[in-house]
């Protein structure tokens, strides 16, 4: 399969991480920039407007959520994937209300990770399957009342109100980065099934792919 040419750049504050990073992408990734704090990263991303940024959550700093709005009025069109250490709840959460479009651990394989810029490039949700479970809690109706958190219920939209619940939860996944076998596994379904209620969910909301289904959902502020 032929990938588009991606501009990033990598936020971390380890030189070492980097190098290493840098070392496992090929040539349909081209690494435009690196910085290693919050300041460093808002004036690097601001005058290079690259595809996709891959921001740690932990900076000297600030915290990565910093970067997105620092730069989203002037940049909306650069995507963020978070990639840190961290697998916490809290952290997952406050960078995904920031603005970033995924997150995946530094456990991730280097050919793993380069699916997930070509799939945040194009528009997709990326999330390591273990912490998308915070994501659809926190912004599909599962968080605390008062949280700050934004979420979605059915009941809100009428086009959500075409679709059963078992619809809408693998509207939720697929929206969020999710494989097929990822989404049978979690809701204990076969492949096959997964497949036909995604058909139904795309005609019923009358889309073409996943990628306008996850704009469909994003412009709902579902992830």
């Amino acid at each position: 399969m032929n990938r588009p040419l991606r501009r990033v750049v990598l936020v971390d504050d380890h030189a070492i991480f980097r190098a290493g990073l840098k070392a496992g992408l090929d040539a349909t990734v081209e690494v435009a920039g690196e910085a290693g704090t919050v300041e460093q990263a808002v004036g690097l991303i601001r005058a290079l407007d690259p595809d996709v940024v891959l921001l740690d959550v932990h900076l000297p700093d600030g915290g990565g959520q910093a970067v997105i709005p620092a730069v989203h009025a002037e940049r909306p069109g650069v995507r963020f994937l978070a990639l840190s250490v961290s697998d916490a709840a809290e952290d997952v959460v406050a960078v995904i209300r920031a603005g970033a479009r995924g997150y995946v651990t530094k456990s991730i394989s280097p050919e793993e990770l380069l699916d997930a810029i070509h799939r945040i490039a194009d528009g997709d949700a990326v999330f390591s399957p273990w912490l998308a479970g915070f994501v659809l809690d926190a912004f599909g109706g599962g968080g605390a009342a008062g949280d700050g958190v934004a979420t979605t219920g059915p009941a809100a939209d009428p086009e959500l109100d075409q679709l059963t619940a078992r619809e809408q939860d693998v509207l939720l996944l697929i929206a969020r980065g999710y494989l097929y076998k990822e989404i049978g596994v979690r809701l204990h379904i076969s492949v096959k099934t997964v497949e036909s209620h995604v058909s139904n969910v795309l005609r019923k909301l009358q889309l073409s792919n996943r990628a306008e289904l996850t704009r469909w959902a994003a412009q709902r502020r579902m992830i």
